[in-house]
């Protein structure tokens, strides 16, 4: 056994006593109306604050004695000599803080993110991964807070290192939280990476002074200053040389600002602060990708919200391969994806530049799936995912190609999946040609991915009776990256 294993065991060990509750138990603790089991030995050897906690009358004069804690919020006696039934009241920590802070004294680990997918406050995404969305973000702070109100400064130093982490992707409204965090608790590091983010948000004095104090607001000012400044003496050695090209390098890095704050904000699910965004500072959601970037990065909700907006082409190519949004998804075998993208009027034959249709990615995953096995690169796929997205762009294929042909017998009409690239033309030849095996594949799919014969759907007949606009909506199911 190696020193790091047998580290490793002792932490497991010593956080096993915590788990177990009332073993060996000689203190308890009240939180939020529930019960915590603990040992004093523990503790004391842990953490300075709890073994002057625990000292008695008969410690050294002025190393004990009445004394400000956390416990109760005043005065509070020491408890040694008592009996191990008494409760000792907690009232300015959480339940939850105040477990994660004695897992760190007990082991010397901890997560401070939250599980993922679990329901949190401050967060309705129910596919939410909790890495650095509102929840998350307080989960930290307030750990934060007890870590250093308990003097458990190896946890504060950690929770640090997390939230600098977080805030590189959380929506500027929670950076302003962190911010105002780092400043009252003089954290300078954490303190210089949210004031930096917050002066390359671009949002303006007046809209910073509702969350933040008006002497943050100077100094944010300042650093802009102070950043403007930097820039313009950067370039000053060519402008001889070149009278205009000083402008280039502020304009790339305002574009790259615009697209940094969209991608935040899509990560917080602020469909609203994209929208502002797109009003009010020309914002070019296909040219910034930001509907394949929220395909790949986001749920279900945010790409139906993005499109709503109107101002995205679900059927915008991007990349050298110039993959739509819909490739993505299928490459994702997402059922959530590829229905609402379809739900939108995404085009299910819609070519890459090397002629390959979103129903061409999904048949090869079908066929390496059934004939390769569970091998590295497809252990991710789940069958009945991928069963969906099959089932899901072969209908709309067949929707597509049968309005086709009734465009094509009565020209006046319109289709309903406008065409994206001139050479369309030979998609609709490859959408025909894929519907000769479209029964084919759905046989094969059914009969070998798990679904029960009796679930077989027959595509031509069931949706002949079906909206093309909604055909989708029986298939969704919660998505799971």
């Amino acid at each position: 056994m190696t020193p790091e294993d047998s580290l490793r065991t002792l932490s497991l060990d010593y956080l096993n006593l915590l788990i177990n509750g009332q073993a060996f138990s000689d203190v308890t603790f009240s939180v939020e109306g529930r019960l915590v089991h603990a040992h004093r030995c523990i503790l004391a050897a842990r953490s300075l604050f709890f073994r002057k906690f625990f000292c008695g009358p008969e410690s050294p004069v002025g190393s004990c004695g009445p004394r400000i804690s956390p416990f109760s919020g005043g005065l509070v006696p020491s408890p040694r000599g008592t009996s191990g039934s008494q409760v000792i009241p907690v009232n300015t920590v959480g339940y939850e803080v105040f477990l994660l802070m004695l897992q760190f004294l007990y082991s010397g680990q901890v997560s401070i993110v939250p599980q993922k997918h679990e329901p949190r406050p401050n967060c309705g995404e129910r596919s939410c991964w909790h890495t650095h969305c509102t929840s998350a973000v307080d989960l930290a702070l307030d750990t934060l807070a007890a870590a250093r109100s308990f003097g458990v400064e190896q946890l504060a130093l950690l929770t640090q290192k997390q939230l600098a982490s977080m805030v590189e992707k959380a929506s500027i409204e929670d950076v302003m939280k962190v911010l105002i965090a780092s400043r009252k608790q003089d954290m300078h590091q954490l303190w210089t990476t949210c004031s930096h983010l917050v002066a390359k948000s671009g949002l303006p004095p007046e809209i910073l002074a509702r969350h933040i104090p008006i002497d943050v607001v100077a100094k944010i000012e300042d650093l802009r200053l102070k950043s403007s400044i930097s820039r313009t003496r950067s370039l000053i050695p060519h402008h001889h040389h070149l009278h205009h090209h000083h402008e280039i390098p502020s304009t790339i890095e305002l574009e790259d600002q615009k697209i940094r704050r969209m991608r935040r904000a899509l990560d917080s699910s602020d469909v609203e602060l994209v929208k502002l965004m797109v009003m009010g500072e020309g914002l070019n959601l296909d040219e910034s990708l930001a509907l394949h970037y929220a395909v790949e990065n986001c749920s279900r909700e945010v790409v139906k919200a993005l499109l709503e907006l109107g101002a995205a082409d679900v059927n915008y190519q991007a990349g050298p391969n110039g993959k739509s949004p819909l490739h993505l998804a299928a490459e994702m075998v997402s059922p959530d994806m590829v229905a609402v993208l379809l739900d939108h009027h995404a085009d299910p034959n819609i070519q890459t530049m090397d002629r390959i249709t979103p129903l061409d990615i999904l048949r090869t995953l079908t066929s390496d799936f059934l004939f390769k096995g569970a091998i590295p690169g497809l252990t991710h796929i789940e069958p009945n995912k991928l069963r969906l997205c099959l089932e899901l762009v072969q209908s709309a294929a067949m929707v597509f190609s049968r309005e086709e042909g009734e465009a094509n017998n009565n020209p006046s009409s319109d289709t309903i999946y406008p065409h994206v690239r001139e050479d369309h033309s030979s998609t609709t030849s490859s959408g025909n040609n894929n519907l000769g095996n479209l029964n084919v594949d759905s046989r094969m799919v059914y009969l070998n991915l798990g679904a029960a014969p009796h679930h077989q759907h027959d595509c031509s007949s069931s949706h002949n009776n079906q909206n093309p606009a909604s055909m989708y909506h029986h298939h969704h199911h919660s998505h799971e990256y």
